[in-house]
């Protein structure tokens, strides 16, 4: 209401002002100066071409009073922009105090928020920070593909993997994989994609490792949880980065064969989010090792939640250093660090299990009472004391891009080929479930949003096989991606209704909706992620002055620093200008006068990611100069901002995966579908930190600039939803596309290739359900409510022949059989007799 308010007043003073002072002389003046902040010139360059302005504007300009007084604004104005140009002048009157006053405001930094900035690489996240992102930079970037080897590993011991498994008898029965299924995790080199080939691994591409991790997901839970943890972050990754060349050639080639089973321990009791904190402790002392006394540490550790640690054979252990009689040097407390603990060091207490929600994948704890290992354990050797936090975040931007993503995506596409052809299949009121509106709306979005997620997935894998370490977005993922799996699950459910409810082997849906939390809670949780890291990470890391400026104030070389200072904060301040401006006028013009790489149905969305992009720039400037370091504390406003850069990057994965599929004409409701909803969320996001935002005049200003036609962008018409949802209820292309990777062999006990199988048979016999509808319900010759007996009532009236009959009666007998749902004896259901669960915390 405010903003409102404002642009009103703005508007009328405007135009009592160009009454007075010459309208439209004075008006092309003015949209001459806006168009140069909105080009983005240098302030040289500005000031140039300001003065030629302001002579011309001077001669032809009306020459009544009010202009004089306009005018000579104008000049005094111009000469405060030259008096900038010199730079020595303005270093001493403006930059050295400000620099001052700025390094009083500026929060100390530990080391281990230094290191976490420092990691990874600024990709597209970087371009959307500008306000201005350059498309050429990412739809130059190559389209990710598979080589032959990687297709042919999908294809075989994949496929081959796929069929093995059978998710009830894993969750229900055994608790655990089969043995032979374990054999042939660890001897196909399903714990070795990342491992280089020389060291006897597949070193597969970060696509080829999430199509695989994908696929997997897409048939068991239990499965695709295991095969990521040895390939995300853990001693594989932490070896091939920074461990010796001993012990590489130790290790890498005993993971790789399997010989080795790894996890990785961090998370303990009393640190879980905040990882940082961890209490875990390793002594340098003298000790005993394998019969001689040694330089080493004593360790002590208490960790939960570590995947793969009941079976694992090597600890890849990640605790504080500490060295108080000054062994290794005069530090005493060297930080974080990460070693490799064999399984059977003594004082290592290993094997209970956790059950995270009826996924039995091996997960428990982990103890350490007075463990002693030499300091050759540490990875990279001594030299690696303290570097461990370092490692981590480095390795996380990239393993937190693929794990989770991955395995989200594979279920998230096997949930709507599933979904798809059960409402095709399904029929209620004499009709599929699949043409009703309120199923189509939730199809419609389970399609979009995997749509959505196949494109986050496989462009920003396609990135880091490029080179790129993107943090920001391996955060934006992480959160995004498995909220989104939260909410195609849960649709899902919502269409299958009781049949998703009741477990068994039927059941295709129930253990996939049930691990959904997990991946909601593991590598960062959601919460902490969308709260304090995407943007707080983000806002440091990608804007292209604040680092720079935080770097060039705490420069000890002082002349280099006011120098550098200077440049980023002249700079920043033209920044912030032309976005306010860039925002103003996109928003004025909804975007149609901003250039677009691409023409046809999608340059729309590439032109409103640009808008908001520049409206996002000129908020987030704004809320850092207005709150400074409080903007950490408002997490609800920082979690806004970095929901708008989440939307604006997961816009502009979908357009740029679009590209990458060749702009499929029939996929076209799904880029629509997913821009559109995403364009409007980031709306939605902006409105709700300029509601909310603490001042409210600032706030007011902010909303004239970004809104001044109010909030106008719409979310998805229901015809759209229609439109996509027929796409995923049908054989199309579109549907095949959106569900490759999912495994959907026609097998006996694979219900997605039943499912597909069912689904076409639907629709080449829908003919003569609408014959014996048409011909005989309508007429009264076919009475029978059931659909065996309409089927023999229109045989006997002739409206069918016997093979059709045929026919028909098979598809009914594999509809129901996919339909029905298992029953069992009470006593099948009784859980077997257990000792007392115990409590995993132990204070080391």
């Amino acid at each position: 209401m405010l903003g409102a308010v404002i642009s009103l007043i703005v508007v009328l003073a405007a135009a009592y002002a160009l009454t007075q002072i010459g309208g439209v002389i004075t008006l092309l003046f003015i949209a001459a100066v806006l168009f140069l902040a909105y080009r983005r010139l240098s302030l040289l360059a500005f000031t140039v071409t300001f003065t030629a302005l302001l002579a011309a504007y001077t001669f032809f300009g009306a020459s009544s009073a009010p202009a004089g007084v306009w005018k000579g604004f104008l000049w005094v104005l111009l000469a405060a922009l030259w008096l900038l140009n010199v730079r020595p002048l303005r270093k001493a009157l403006i930059t050295r105090p400000f620099m001052k006053t700025y390094l009083k405001l500026l929060p100390r930094m530990s080391q281990t928020e230094k290191e976490a900035l420092e990691a990874g690489t600024v990709w597209w996240d970087g371009e959307l920070f500008s306000g201005a992102p350059k498309w050429e930079k990412l739809l130059a970037a190559r389209p990710p593909q598979l080589t032959p080897a990687e297709q042919a590993f999908l294809d075989g011991p994949c496929e081959e993997l796929c069929r093995m498994l059978d998710e009830w008898s894993i969750t229900h029965e055994r608790a655990d994989l089969p043995p032979q299924v374990w054999e042939f995790l660890k001897t196909r080199g399903f714990f070795a994609m990342i491992i280089p080939r020389r060291y006897g691994g597949l070193e597969f591409s970060a696509y080829a490792h999430s199509c695989v991790l994908a696929k997997i997901a897409s048939r068991s839970p239990t499965a695709s949880s295991t095969v990521a943890v040895p390939n995300s972050l853990g001693p594989a990754e932490l070896l091939n980065h920074y461990g010796t060349e001993e012990q590489k050639s130790y290790y890498l080639p005993r993971l790789a064969r399997g010989e080795e089973v790894p996890c990785f321990a961090l998370t303990g009791p009393r640190a879980g989010s905040d990882a940082a904190s961890i209490p875990d402790t390793g002594i340098v002392t003298r000790g005993l090792w394998q019969g001689r006394e040694v330089l080493g540490l004593r360790l002590n550790f208490s960790k939960r939640y570590i995947t793969l640690a009941p079976v694992a054979t090597v600890i890849g252990l990640a605790f504080r250093m500490f060295d108080p009689e000054r062994l290794l040097g005069e530090k005493t407390d060297l930080g974080i660090t990460c070693a490799l603990i064999p399984r059977n060091t003594p004082g290592v207490s290993i094997g209970r299990r956790h059950f995270p929600l009826n996924i039995p994948f091996q997960n428990g704890p982990i103890h350490g009472r007075d463990v002693f290992v030499p300091l050759d354990c540490i990875i990279g050797g001594p030299a690696m004391a303290g570097a461990g936090w370092r490692m981590l975040v480095e390795q996380l931007s990239v393993g937190r891009c693929i794990s989770l993503p991955s395995n989200t995506t594979g279920a998230a596409k096997a949930g709507v080929w599933a979904t798809g052809a059960y409402a095709r299949i399904r029929a209620q009121f004499n009709q599929p479930i699949a043409r009703f509106e309120g199923v189509e709306s939730l199809i419609a979005r389970m399609a979009g949003l995997t749509y959505t997620m196949d494109a986050a997935r496989s462009v920003t894998a396609a990135a880091i096989d490029g080179g790129e370490k993107p943090a920001v977005p391996s955060a934006m993922l992480k959160y995004h991606v498995t909220e989104m799996g939260r909410q195609v699950a849960n649709d899902a459910m919502d269409v299958h209704g009781g049949k998703g409810i009741m477990l068994g082997p039927k059941n295709y849906l129930g253990r996939g909706y049930q691990i959904v939390p997990v991946a909601i809670t593991v590598e960062g949780a959601n919460l902490l992620t969308r709260n304090l890291i995407i943007f707080g990470q983000g806002a440091l890391r990608c804007h292209p002055f604040v680092l720079r400026e935080m770097n060039a104030a705490r420069n000890p070389d002082r002349s280099a620093g006011v120098d550098e200072f200077d440049r980023a904060l002249f700079g920043h301040i033209g920044f912030t200008l032309s976005n306010a401006v860039r925002s103003f006028i996109m928003a004025l013009t909804h975007a149609r006068f901003t250039r677009a790489p691409v023409q046809g149905a999608t340059a729309r969305y590439y032109q409103h990611v640009v808008r908001f992009s520049a409206a996002f720039a000129f908020a987030v400037d704004v809320a850092m100069l207005a709150l400074g370091g409080y903007l950490k504390k408002k997490e609800s406003l920082s979690a806004r901002l970095g929901d708008v850069l989440s939307c604006l990057y997961l816009a502009s994965m979908v357009l740029k995966h679009h590209e990458n599929q060749g702009r499929q004409l029939e996929d076209l409701p799904m880029v629509e579908w997913s821009c559109r909803t995403l364009l409007y969320d980031a709306q939605e996001q902006l409105h709700g930190f300029l509601r909310n935002f603490p001042n409210a005049l600032l706030a007011g200003l902010m909303r004239a600039l970004i809104f001044p036609r109010g909030r106008v962008y719409s979310a998805p018409h229901d015809r759209l939803e229609g439109t996509l949802a027929a796409l995923v209820t049908a054989p199309t292309q579109a549907r095949e596309r959106l569900g490759q990777l999912v495994y959907r062999t026609l097998e006996p006990h694979n219900p997605l290739g039943l499912l597909q199988e069912a689904l076409l048979l639907a629709v080449q016999l829908e003919p003569l359900e609408k014959r014996i509808r048409v011909e005989g319900v309508n007429t009264g010759r076919v009475t029978a409510l059931d659909f065996p007996g309409r089927v023999q009532q229109a045989l006997a009236a002739d409206i069918i022949s016997e093979t059709e009959a045929a026919a028909l009666r098979e598809y009914d007998r594999k509809v129901m059989d996919l339909v029905n749902v298992d029953d069992f004896e009470p006593q099948e259901l009784a859980a077997s007799a257990q000792p007392a669960a115990r409590s995993s915390i132990h204070v080391a």
